[in-house]
């Protein structure tokens, strides 16, 4: 046994000790995950026999570039204990005694880990520092009914980039199984660095998902990013972001779509630094039986003065009776900072469909084009910059998304819908 191996018993053997998810673990308690067993699997769904760099899954196309910036990748083998080195080096090891309650899906990741993926954006040496933005498109395809894949992405001082991150449906005819995908992905910025990150994850209606996105920010760094997140049998998306240094910020903007699915999406920002900026706007529509959470904490530790947070979620039940939980939390240390949170959930404004109605548009076709205009309307916000979202056609990506939530849905008004506000 080398010491890759070993590395994978020994995550297996935590996990075995330290337990699973219960309903007692707070972030979960409205939404529990499946149990540890279908994260790890067995060895034959875990180990394919293809070598395991031919299913690495993550392809980069750099579709964008300035001279002033260098950006390079490696595609390691976590079965390979130099190359399982190289590619952990640097990331935390989970603690739930510290107060990860995601900690068991982190020791199932290291288990299980195949492959992943060392991404590196840094100044040219000698160039003066970078004024264009380096965009580069990330696409993952699995490649494993159940697999655990990792991204390390890492942006140098003084860079701005863009990445367009996606996650999309299967070729049809080249997968017919169901996915069980464990994904981790750790972003840092340098002082000064940029980055605005759209993401778009498109799962099968069978497949169980659990992405954790964790973000840490040096000083003046800016992370933006637009996630579109479509539900699944289960469907996590869970961001971490540690601002570690002063005047770092960070936003993101959320669209979720369900139908009849289950969707957990859990936002946790550490404010550690003066003058740290943090806005964390969600939007779930919802039909059917679906079930949707939506989970924000912030936490501004003592002597950050000056901070500044913002957390506003948004539920709407398109059509039946989804389950929407709307769970803003603050935890304030410093007594010289601004604060706002809210959480709000109804159906569409009437005013809204009974003007479209009034001009002869269709009821179903008004519903989308409210629901559209709302949506882009938040992705928008998040990133930002008019111009660049229109570069990166984030509008357009929410079409899919919704086209496939209203397709089925008749002219019928939406049903009354449970709401639970934590």
């Amino acid at each position: 046994m080398n010491h890759a191996q070993a590395d994978m018993l020994a995550a297996r053997e935590h996990l075995a000790r330290s337990g699973w998810i219960t309903r007692k673990t707070e972030a979960f308690r409205h939404l529990l995950p499946p149990p540890a067993e279908l994260w790890l699997g067995d060895a034959a769904a875990a180990q394919p026999e293809a070598p395991p760099l031919e299913l690495a899954g993550w392809t980069l196309q750099p579709t964008g570039h300035t001279l002033h910036t260098h950006t390079s990748a490696e595609w390691l083998d976590a079965a390979d204990a130099a190359q399982r080195h190289a590619l952990f080096a640097g990331l935390p090891l989970p603690d739930a005694a510290a107060g990860d309650d995601a900690a068991p899906f982190a020791w199932a990741h290291r288990a299980l880990c195949r492959q992943g993926l060392r991404l590196r954006v840094e100044p040219t040496t000698g160039a003066p520092a970078p004024t264009e933005s380096t965009w580069l498109t990330l696409q993952y395809q699995p490649r494993a009914p159940i697999e655990a894949p990792l991204a390390v992405i890492e942006i140098g001082a003084g860079v701005n980039a863009v990445l367009v991150e996606t996650h999309g449906h299967a070729t049809p005819g080249t997968r017919d199984w169901q996915l069980v995908q464990n994904l981790q992905l750790h972003v840092r910025l340098g002082a000064g660095a940029s980055l605005t990150h759209l993401r778009v994850v498109e799962p099968h209606d069978d497949d169980q998902l659990a992405h954790h996105v964790h973000v840490k920010l040096a000083r003046g760094a800016q992370y933006r990013q637009a996630l579109i997140g479509e539900g699944s049998r289960y469907h996590l998306q869970r961001l971490l972001f540690d601002l570690e240094a002063e005047d770092a910020s960070a936003s993101v903007g959320t669209v979720l779509t369900a139908s009849g699915m289950a969707l957990d999406f859990q936002s946790y920002v550490r404010h550690l630094a003066p003058r740290t900026t943090s806005a964390v706007q969600a939007l779930a529509l919802a039909r059917d039986r679906a079930q949707v959470v939506l989970n924000t904490h912030a936490h501004i530790a003592a002597g950050c003065d000056d901070a500044n947070v913002h957390q506003l979620l948004t539920g709407i039940p398109v059509h039946g009776e989804p389950r929407l939980t709307l769970r803003p939390h603050m935890e304030i240390l410093h007594d010289q900072v601004q604060a706002t949170h809210g959480a709000t959930w109804g159906a569409l404004p009437e005013d809204a469909l009974f003007y479209a109605q009034q001009r002869g548009i269709a009821n179903q076709v008004a519903r989308g084009l409210i629901v559209r205009g709302m949506a882009s309307d938040l992705l928008t916000r998040a990133i930002d910059d008019d111009a660049l979202s229109e570069q990166l056609n984030a509008a357009g990506r929410l079409t899919r998304a919704i086209a496939r939530l209203l397709e089925e849905e008749d002219t019928a008004a939406p049903a009354a819908s449970g709401a639970d506000h934590g």
